[in-house]
C-alpha cells in the first residue's frame, strides 16, 4: 500500500504532465494562491522544512493558476515610495533595502516569478493586507500612484524595481481598513496604462464575504475589476455555513456580478483557508469543499474558481491545493482550449529557507458584524480553538474554554478572557 506522501507525488508527477495551456480569466477552473506570508511558518515556528518556499518551487506543476504576491503593506513610505514585506522570503533582516527608500530589493526572485510566468500562470502584487497603511488623501495623489505602481512592479521602468526584470502581470486589492478615497481614481488611470501594455494585465479584489464589504465595497460598485476573491472565512458566512441560506450568501455576490458590477464579466471565486491554521474559523475538508466547489460551479454563472490562503499552509496540509484543482477540474465545465502539450518529471525541490519570519498577516478582518450572542449557548461547530502565535483579526471566531469568543481587533497571543479585552465572549459553545 502506498503512503500517504506517495500518492501526493504521484497526483503532483499526473498534474506535471498535463496540458500547459495560457492563463485564461473567463475559465470557472482557476485557482488563486496567496503567496508570501509564510502563514504556516507563522503558526509553526520550529518546522521550518514546511516555510514558505521560493515562488517557483510552486510552479512546478499545473496545480495554481495565480500568484498574488502579499503584501505592498504600505502605499506611502520613505521617499513617498511603498513597501513590501515577504516573511522569510525578503525582509529587511536579510535584505537590502534601494538607498534613501524603504523599500526592499527582492530582485532575486525575478528569474522565479518568470519561471511562473512562462508555464502559464499569472503573478500580481497585493496590496494592503490585514496589518496594511493604505490610503490616498484625494484623487489626484491617487491617479498619480499608478505611474508609481506601473513602473514598480509592472510594464515601466525604474532604478527601484522590487523585482527586478520581472513584469508582473496585475494588482490585487485586499483592502482591509481606512478609506476608499481615490481608489477609483488610481485603479482608472491604472487601467489605462495596462491598456496600453504590451501584454494582458489584470486587476483583482480580496473582499469579505458580508456584503457590501466595508473597505472596498463602493469601488467594488464603480470599478470593473477582472475577479474578486471573495474570503468566505472568518465571518459568519463563511464555507462552514454552506448549509445555512441566511449565512451563506455567494448568491448575493452572483447577483452583484451580473446586476450591479460595471464588468459584466467578472468572476467571483470562493476564498477559503488552506488548513485548520490559516484563518481563525471557515476551514473545511477537502471531502466537504468538493461537493461545494461543484455545486457553486455548476449553479452560477459568474463562479471563476477558488482562492486559497496560502501556498504554504495548502502544501504543508497534504497539497490541499490539489484536492481544491481536481474538484475544479471535475465540475461542470467547457472543454479546454487547444494547446500544446508539454510534459516534464521535475522533481520539486527540497530546499528550506531558516530566515526568521518578519511578519505574521493573515487576509482576513470582517467587514460587517456577525450575529452577536450576549447570553445562553451558541453552535460552535467548523470554529477552531484558539491558539497562541497565531495573529487574529476583528471578527475572528474561535472557541477556548468552552466558549466562542469573538476578535474585537487585531491580536496575537493574548488570550480570550484575559486583561488584553482583545475578545468579545459570545456565548457558550453546545
Amino acid at each position: 500500500m502506498l503512503s500517504k506522501s506517495t500518492l501526493t507525488y504521484v497526483q503532483f508527477l499526473c498534474f506535471v504532465t498535463r496540458t500547459i495551456a495560457a492563463f485564461d480569466m473567463s475559465s470557472n477552473q482557476n485557482l488563486a494562491v496567496y503567496w508570501g506570508q509564510n502563514s504556516y511558518g507563522a503558526v509553526n515556528p520550529d518546522n521550518t522544512a514546511e516555510w514558505q518556499q521560493p515562488i517557483s518551487y510552486y510552479c512546478d506543476d499545473t496545480i495554481i493558476d495565480t500568484f498574488p504576491i502579499a503584501f505592498l503593506d504600505e502605499f506611502y513610505s520613505t521617499d513617498n515610495l511603498p513597501s513590501i514585506d515577504l516573511a522569510n522570503t525578503c525582509n529587511t533582516g536579510d535584505n537590502s533595502l534601494f538607498p534613501g527608500t524603504n523599500l526592499l530589493n527582492c530582485s532575486f526572485l525575478a528569474s522565479g516569478i518568470e519561471t511562473c510566468q512562462a508555464a502559464g500562470k499569472i503573478v500580481t502584487i497585493s496590496l494592503g493586507g490585514a496589518t496594511g497603511s493604505n490610503g490616498f488623501a484625494n484623487d489626484t495623489e491617487a491617479a498619480a500612484y499608478a505611474q508609481t505602481i506601473w513602473d514598480l512592479f509592472l510594464g515601466g521602468s525604474s532604478s527601484t524595481r522590487p523585482f527586478g526584470s520581472a513584469i508582473l502581470d496585475g494588482i490585487d486589492m485586499d483592502i482591509e481598513g481606512g478609506s476608499q478615497t481615490g481608489f477609483v481614481s488610481f485603479l482608472s488611470a491604472l487601467r489605462t496604462l495596462m491598456d496600453g501594455g504590451s501584454k494582458p494585465y489584470y486587476i483583482t479584489a480580496a473582499p469579505q464575504c458580508p456584503y457590501p464589504d466595508a473597505y472596498i465595497g463602493t469601488t467594488l460598485n464603480e470599478f470593473g475589476f477582472d475577479a474578486v476573491y471573495v474570503q468566505f472565512y472568518n465571518n459568519y458566512c463563511g464555507l462552514t455555513n454552506y448549509d445555512n441560506p441566511n449565512a451563506w450568501d455567494f448568491a448575493t455576490w452572483d447577483n452583484w456580478a451580473h446586476t450591479v458590477s460595471p464588468n459584466p464579466n467578472v468572476k467571483v471565486y470562493i476564498g477559503a483557508p488552506a488548513s485548520s491554521s490559516a484563518a481563525g474559523s471557515g476551514y473545511v475538508s477537502p471531502s466537504t469543499f468538493t461537493p461545494i466547489i461543484q455545486e457553486t460551479m455548476a449553479e452560477y454563472s459568474s463562479f471563476g474558481g477558488v482562492m486559497l490562503w496560502d501556498a504554504s499552509q495548502a502544501y504543508a496540509n497534504d497539497r490541499y491545493d490539489i484536492s481544491v484543482k481536481d474538484a475544479l477540474l471535475g465540475g461542470t465545465s467547457s472543454p479546454p482550449p487547444t494547446t500544446t502539450t508539454i510534459t516534464t518529471t521535475a522533481t520539486p525541490t527540497t530546499t528550506t529557507t531558516t530566515s526568521p519570519i518578519t511578519t505574521t498577516t493573515s487576509t482576513s478582518t470582517i467587514s460587517s458584524p456577525s450575529p452577536t450572542t450576549t447570553s445562553g449557548t451558541i453552535s460552535c461547530a467548523g470554529v477552531a480553538a484558539w491558539q497562541s502565535g497565531v495573529a487574529y483579526v476583528g471578527g475572528d471566531e474561535v472557541t477556548y474554554d468552552g466558549d466562542l469568543w469573538t476578535a474585537k481587533w487585531w491580536s496575537e497571543s493574548d488570550v480570550p478572557g484575559g486583561a488584553s479585552g482583545d475578545w468579545a465572549n459570545s456565548g457558550v459553545c453546545t
